[in-house]
């Protein structure tokens, strides 16, 4: 995702009630693979969204490299393996590791890096497995969405038919802040927001 550094500040922190009263731990930042739309503040549907504990832009393979990726194995030079039935790009063409399902219950201190940082709360699993979420403030995911990360989720239009990389057109990338990832032929796609995880709250 490549994000600019953020630094958190007294300032920031005191923007929200529900920080400015909690049990704030920094930890280093991560990325949520959300769905859900822009515009709600709370929902269901969390058990769909994921977690990348580390970023995965720089651990990410150019489409110009598929070939060497294939070559090995699926095994990227970080180490992470490549799913050619499920695998996913960012905004700039790089192919990313897929984060890790489902999003943990608690407390995300989330931003967009832009205005508004507030509490994602992630409930836990109903009896069906179905998780809420909640953003604390009035916060809507489009203000703590990262406009210019962008990441979607593909996989083959048919069952067991072709879906690769190599198909995609890499005169479309970098992608616009706010636009929609590019298709690529043979495989449904599926946009993510990403939203920026800078800390958690704990409860005590």
């Amino acid at each position: 995702m490549r994000s600019p550094l953020l630094l958190i500040t007294y300032a920031v922190l005191s923007a929200s009630t529900a920080l400015a009263e909690a049990n704030f731990t920094p930890v280093e930042t991560q990325y949520i693979a959300a769905l859900g739309d822009p515009e709600a503040v709370s929902g269901t549907g969390a058990e769909t969204w994921g977690l990348w504990p580390v970023d995965p832009g720089p651990r990410g393979v150019r489409l110009s490299a598929f070939e060497e990726l294939k070559a090995a194995g699926g095994v990227a030079p970080d180490g992470w393996q490549f799913d050619g039935q499920s695998w996913w790009l960012e905004e700039h063409g790089l192919i990313m590791e897929q984060p890790e399902f489902p999003l943990q219950p608690g407390r995300y201190v989330v931003t967009g890096n832009r205005e508004v940082t507030a509490v994602l709360t992630i409930g836990a699993p109903d009896a069906n497995g179905a998780q809420s979420w909640e953003l604390g403030d009035g916060a809507t995911i489009h203000d703590v969405t990262h406009l210019r990360c962008r990441a979607a989720h593909y996989v083959p239009e048919v069952e067991g038919n072709s879906c690769a990389p190599d198909a995609a057109n890499r005169t479309m990338f970098p992608v616009a802040p706010g636009a929609t990832m590019p298709a690529v032929a043979g495989c449904l796609k599926q946009d993510y927001q990403v939203l920026i995880v800078i800390g958690m709250v704990t409860d005590g």
